[in-house]
């Protein structure tokens, strides 16, 4: 018996990192699990790595016809939503004086807008009114980072909406809470910071109160605590997953 017998999950952004390591948690514990990603080739490997009870449905969360097109796969195949992981998300280093139009627009209509909608979209399909909601945010929401502004100022966003959304959604069971990891290494990384990538994660671990990083894995252990029962009177709250970068 796994903890997600019979639940439906879908996790966007789930072909790599921390998404990927969250699918797979949720299908060996026994939920089917519907995986977004934007590209074909990442979405095929990550639905054979999961082997089963999964389906992968291509598509950009910043544009609302792939998210209407993924909750019809989802209404059609199981009819319903028990949790949602809303994980899809990314960032780019531009310091001040550097920012583009684009550079902003790029990371607020993922981030934000995608994350919006990716959310008020999946309502309908909660039975009962009842569910989990999962949005990831990150330390960079509540702490100053060199060069990754637009990227925080996206996800303190997300932290203000969460707060709202609580409200809104009073009366029903549906719980809506944001996790917020610190230093992680995903393959988002690589493309982040290229050849100082190195140089970067050992600044960290010097940084970061447990004195190192952490697994995609140990993230996605704090999403299926969020998504199961053991959390079910946690509402609203950010929990962060950072070693306790976030506490000094």
């Amino acid at each position: 018996m796994g903890r997600f017998d019979g639940k439906v999950a879908v996790v966007t952004g789930g072909t790599s990192g921390i998404g990927l390591a969250a699918a797979q948690q949720f299908v060996q514990e026994g939920a089917y699990v519907f995986i977004t990603g934007r590209r074909q080739a990442e979405l095929d490997a990550a639905v054979k790595q999961l082997g089963k009870n999964v389906t992968g449905v291509r598509g950009d969360i910043s544009k609302l016809e792939d998210l209407d097109h993924l909750y019809d796969i989802v209404q059609r195949e199981k009819g319903h939503l028990d949790i949602l992981f809303a994980n899809a998300g990314l960032g780019s280093l531009l310091p001040l004086g550097e920012i583009s139009e684009e550079h902003y627009y790029k990371t607020f209509d993922v981030n934000v807008k995608g994350t919006i909608f990716t959310v008020q979209k999946a309502l309908p399909l909660f039975p009962n009114k009842k569910g989990s909601i999962i949005v990831t945010g990150s330390t960079a929401g509540s702490s100053g980072i060199p060069a990754f502004s637009i990227y925080g100022a996206s996800k303190a966003a997300i932290r203000q909406l969460v707060r709202s959304w609580i409200l809104d959604l009073k009366g029903t069971e549906i719980r809506v809470n944001v996790l917020s990891p610190g230093t992680v290494v995903t393959p988002a990384y690589d493309e982040l910071f290229g050849a100082n990538l190195e140089a970067f994660l050992e600044q960290s671990k010097n940084e970061i109160p447990l004195g190192r990083v952490g697994k995609a894995e140990e993230i996605a252990n704090a999403v299926l605590y969020l998504a199961s029962n053991e959390s079910s009177y946690i509402n609203g709250i950010e929990l962060f997953a950072d070693g306790g970068i976030a506490q000094i």
